[in-house]
């Protein structure tokens, strides 16, 4: 029986042509609506009028470039963002997640790597959507606050904003807090990563959305077990000990 459900689009924001066109066929072969957009003002425009289920976003680009463009996407309607940069340097990085990119990848890249990756994050959408239905209860730890239903974050009261991916991150750690997960088990759970990418790669990736996580939530709450993973801690409202 033919599948009657529209097809995901996506809009690849990338101003080097050979690579968004690469980019642009290998998502097309995978079922996707596609949209390109080769400078900032474009990606902007072409996010409020195609509404995309994902976007590919390249760091540097002529008009302004892709932090602003995931700033004003972001700003009017949250939306899955994979950044594309050239640089892997962790303030580079952390500036994208904290501007609300969801995941990054760091030329070169293979095309199997990025289909891998905006599969990863639908799927975490999807599971969001349907978590949101079910009501599940409010997940308190020491001073904060966890709704799954609403995605909703408050810290003593006071609402965090986090992206997609922060708030999936630390819903996991508050489903064991107190408990050491693994980066393994993060990138299982939170990612929905399987072993295609090597552990260096893994680990930063985990190591820096939990950086951008402290910066909202506070450092104290999340213990590092070196060599292994994190920990969710109850922390009163001051940050000072156990609530």
């Amino acid at each position: 029986m033919t599948s009657t459900k529209a097809p995901r689009r996506a809009l690849v924001v990338e101003d080097e042509r050979t690579i968004n066109d690469a980019l642009t066929q290998r998502l097309r072969a995978e079922g996707f609506d596609v949209e390109q957009a080769f400078d900032g003002p474009t990606a902007v425009d072409l996010a409020a009028t195609t509404r995309p289920d994902v976007v590919l976003l390249d760091v540097m680009l002529p008009g302004f470039d892709g932090l602003e463009v995931c700033r004003r996407i972001q700003a009017t309607r949250p939306v899955p963002v994979l950044m594309l940069t050239a640089r892997d340097d962790e303030a580079d990085v952390l500036v994208g997640l904290g501007v609300g990119a969801d995941d990054y990848l760091t030329k070169p890249f293979s095309l199997r790597e990025v289909v891998a990756r905006v599969a990863a994050l639908l799927r975490r959408v999807d599971r969001a959507a349907a978590l949101a239905d079910e009501r599940p209860a409010v997940i308190e730890v020491g001073a904060l606050s966890i709704d799954p239903g609403t995605r909703r974050t408050t810290v003593a009261g006071e609402s965090v904003h986090l992206t997609p991916t922060e708030f999936d991150l630390l819903l996991c750690l508050a489903r064991a807090a107190g408990q050491v997960l693994a980066r393994e088990r993060l990138l299982r759970e939170v990612w929905d990563w399987g072993d295609a990418w090597g552990s260096a790669s893994a680990s930063r990736t985990v190591d820096s959305h939990v950086k951008a996580l402290r910066s909202k939530v506070g450092g104290e709450r999340i213990r590092t077990v070196h060599g292994v993973g994190y920990a969710l801690e109850a922390v009163g409202p001051t940050g000072q000990g156990r609530a």
